[in-house]
């Protein structure tokens, strides 16, 4: 006689075992993702390793490699978190949008990254001081793809006669230059301010100076 064969249906117990089988994968990732830049930004790539990067984020150095094999996949990853996140500022801009409202946003989104996240800008500024090595694809296709879809609709708002800004390029690396330099020499700016560190007044500050006087530029003020 053969036994009749029986059928094994996943419990709820098992859902929830991966449930948190998954937190815990993502939550390990995020807490090397941030000890990376930290590393990278204090060592740059070539003096970063991957057990300085393990110590920081308090994990064994067989997880780090576990979840992104090695350096130059860590890094490239970080990378590609800082570039996600920036790129998000202008997702919405259509030659429909209200040019104001966009700029603002943009410039609001862009202070707010610098003082949030201080390392990965200047981590971004370390990468290319060094030539972009791990961003040259990037920067010659989506980077340029990106920058080039953005120009050409205030261009348009240019010739609709919504703002007086005839060179947009310009404009975008006016906004970069300001915004980014608030994280990238964040150690001369506090020093200036006689201050140790940024408080929870300062990006207001910025703010404040900054968005008058850039949409003052593009005659919307």
């Amino acid at each position: 006689m053969t036994q009749s064969a029986k059928t094994i249906t996943p419990s709820a117990s098992d859902g929830v075992v991966h449930r948190n089988q998954q937190d815990i994968r993502a939550q390990n990732q995020a807490v090397i993702l941030t000890a990376a830049e930290e590393e990278f930004v204090l060592q740059s790539y070539r003096g970063a390793t991957m057990q300085g990067i393990a110590d920081r984020a308090g994990l064994p150095k067989a997880n780090v490699h576990y979840y992104f094999k090695n350096k130059k996949n860590l890094y490239k990853m970080v990378l590609r978190a800082i570039i996600q996140e920036w790129n998000e500022g202008l997702v919405t801009m259509t030659v429909d949008s209200d040019p104001k409202i966009v700029i603002e946003k943009f410039v609001r989104t862009k202070l707010h990254q610098a003082f949030v996240n201080p390392n990965r800008h200047k981590l971004f500024a370390l990468e290319v001081i060094g030539g972009a090595p791990h961003l040259h694809d990037f920067m010659s296709t989506a980077m340029k793809d990106w920058a080039l879809d953005k120009t050409q609709v205030m261009k348009t708002w240019h010739e609709q006669g919504k703002i007086a800004i005839a060179d947009p390029l310009q404009l975008l690396i006016l906004i970069w230059a300001t915004t980014q330099r608030y994280a990238e020499f964040e150690t001369e700016i506090v020093g200036l301010m006689q201050k140790s560190a940024y408080d929870e007044t300062d990006e207001a500050r910025a703010a404040d100076f900054l968005i008058p006087f850039i949409l003052r530029g593009c005659g919307l003020e």
